[in-house]
């Protein structure tokens, strides 16, 4: 279920998906997946494919995290990235491992008490996690480096693109419905411009107002 050749088959169809980026391949393939899903699903842990964590929300598929986290760091090093959806936790442990200093925002409070629960065993301590509404971002600790977004919102919050820093880049699903863009924003120096692309078609859960206990 855990074995080495489970998880060495999972990076194999990344690979053939297109990630090239060493670091991202080498961290994808040293986190336990398994540990942020219940029990009856952890055999499932390294196909790639969304698994459901309860609460409405999904663990997001292996190479939707390992494409996304290789979009962020593509302009090179990033060391502040805040994080719009904690979910489990494991695209925070992803991030953590390649950045200095994670921000997450969940609005789910058993969400985020289970994903800071699996970053105290995994002896991570370089992301801070907020229960709060996440598009309205983290104000208190602009700019960022990068945002990432876990979660689609119908348009790009304006409050994320003021979060970034200089040269800062925003990955993010955006649209309505099933099946969203997911875009890639990047500020253009320390201007008011903003640069975007579309990646591809992908399928994330509704950014949603407020939070719940």
């Amino acid at each position: 279920m855990t074995s080495q050749r489970t998880r060495e088959r999972l990076i194999q169809r990344l690979k053939e998906q297109g990630i090239t980026n060493q670091r991202v391949l080498d961290v994808m393939r040293m986190t336990p997946r398994h540990l942020f899903l219940d029990e009856a699903l952890s055999h499932r842990a390294y196909e790639d494919t969304a698994l459901p964590i309860g609460h409405g929300q999904t663990l997001s598929q292996p190479y939707i995290v390992a494409l996304m986290t290789e979009i962020l760091l593509s302009l090179g090093p990033r060391k502040k990235v805040l994080e719009i959806g904690s979910g489990s936790g494991y695209q925070s442990v992803v991030l953590a491992q390649l950045v200095d200093q994670v921000y997450s925002v969940e609005r789910i409070k058993p969400l985020i008490d289970k994903a800071r629960e699996r970053l105290r065993l995994l002896g991570l301590r370089n992301v801070r996690f907020s229960h709060s509404d996440g598009g309205f971002g983290l104000p208190e600790y602009a700019p960022y480096d990068a945002i990432l977004s876990a979660a689609a919102p119908n348009v790009v919050p304006e409050e994320l693109l003021h979060q970034l820093g200089p040269d800062g880049i925003l990955v993010i699903p955006v649209g309505p419905g099933d099946v969203q863009e997911l875009l890639v924003i990047t500020r253009l120096g320390d201007s008011n411009n903003f640069e975007e692309r579309v990646v591809e078609k992908v399928r994330f859960v509704p950014l949603l107002g407020g939070t719940t206990r």
